[in-house]
């Protein structure tokens, strides 16, 4: 599986590089509030907290309108307060090593980039720099990364294929098959399998990383397989 012609290392955030909550109840407990079940447990709500959180990450509704209607999806059992803590809670530590891994691929020559489906509070966080905010990153290895893109500035969501597209020609990775500006020098790291099956038929080579593992160590071996000495 050699890929001597790899150009670009492109990560996924959450699930990849940055920890972060899986559902409801992990966020509660990172935000120290209590899970109330109730109508959060049914399909209804869970589909209309799905729109929801879409809209967001498209960046069609501000964080605090998400944090209202957020709260509504849930019927009353939390408040626009509460769902701000948790939204705030949702994204923990790094991942160990995945610091060091992008430090060896800028020393092996190769760009990398972060396709993100996220929002502006958590954009604040994750990028500060690039989101107008503090020079001085909670997380350090987004800041290292040299081609950040996000959901709610693109306007669009994976595993939509337009988000591929788009990153692709910001990038200068849309030229023909065979260019060396072609979607198939893309390497692609994401944690949910309908992104890594929109990637592949992109034409990006995109693996899924598993969250609640090593993904340092995982994604080293990976690059390591296509033909990257890192």
């Amino acid at each position: 599986m050699s890929a001597p012609d790899v150009r670009m290392v492109v990560f996924d955030l959450g699930g990849v590089v940055v920890r972060i909550c899986r559902d409801w109840a992990e966020g509660c407990a990172a935000a120290g509030l209590p899970f109330r079940d109730g109508a959060l447990l049914s399909a209804e709500m869970k589909t209309r907290r799905r729109a929801v959180s879409a809209r967001h990450g498209r960046g069609e509704i501000s964080c605090v309108d998400y944090y209202r209607e957020m709260s509504a999806t849930t019927g009353g059992l939390y408040t626009p307060e509460e769902v701000e803590r948790i939204h705030h809670a949702w994204t923990r530590d790094e991942y160990p090593g995945v610091d060091a891994l992008v430090h060896r691929l800028h020393e092996a020559g190769l760009e990398t980039g972060v396709l993100s489906n996220t929002n502006h509070a958590h954009w604040m966080r994750l990028a500060p720099a690039r989101a107008g905010g503090s020079e001085h990153p909670e997380y350090a290895t987004p800041s290292l990364i040299r081609h950040l893109h996000a959901s709610h500035i693109m306007r669009l969501l994976k595993p939509d294929r337009e988000i591929y597209a788009a990153f692709a020609r910001a990038t200068g990775f849309d030229g023909a098959p065979g260019s060396r500006g072609h979607s198939a020098h893309i390497v692609f790291f994401d944690d949910l399998p309908e992104n890594v099956a929109a990637a592949d038929a992109a034409g990006w080579r995109a693996f899924q990383v598993d969250h609640a593992g090593d993904t340092a160590a995982q994604m080293t071996r990976v690059l390591r397989e296509v033909g990257i000495e890192i």
